[in-house]
């Protein structure tokens, strides 16, 4: 799964909210030819994005090229069960990637636009947000 190898400051401020701002960086697809974007806001943790991974190479097998174009490195933490309030912050937990609309996921090449479409649609069930299948423009 993806983590980073070294970070800077090991615990982060949680962030507010900014599911109704749309994604200025990152919405083209600019490596492959079809790509999955992203409509709805969310955190997207290492698993999911594995998980998404795994469906899209599974699905197109020893053809085409992929690219994951988000990586998570926002720490989350988390405190162990059974802890009161109070007594600080808990220990890194898992690490995760704040999705805005707009953001292109993931992207692949060298395949079919039907399989493609397929792998994509596939992927995005995966993930806790809604998605949508874009080409290369």
């Amino acid at each position: 799964m993806l983590l980073p190898k070294k970070v800077k400051h090991r615990k982060w401020h949680k962030g507010r909210s900014r599911a109704r701002v749309i994604e200025t960086r990152g919405v083209n697809v600019s490596f492959g030819a079809y790509g999955l974007k992203a409509t709805t806001s969310a955190w997207i943790n290492s698993r999911q994005i594995e998980a998404a991974r795994r469906t899209i190479s599974r699905y197109v097998q020893k053809g085409g090229k992929i690219w994951i174009r988000i990586f998570p490195d926002k720490p989350v933490t988390k405190k162990p069960p059974e802890v009161g309030m109070g007594k600080g912050k808990g220990a890194p937990d898992h690490y995760v990637f704040p999705v805005r609309p707009g953001r292109v996921l993931f992207e692949i090449d060298g395949v079919p636009e039907a399989t493609a479409k397929e792998a994509m649609r596939r992927a995005g069930a995966k993930l806790p947000l809604k998605t949508k299948f874009v080409e290369r423009v």
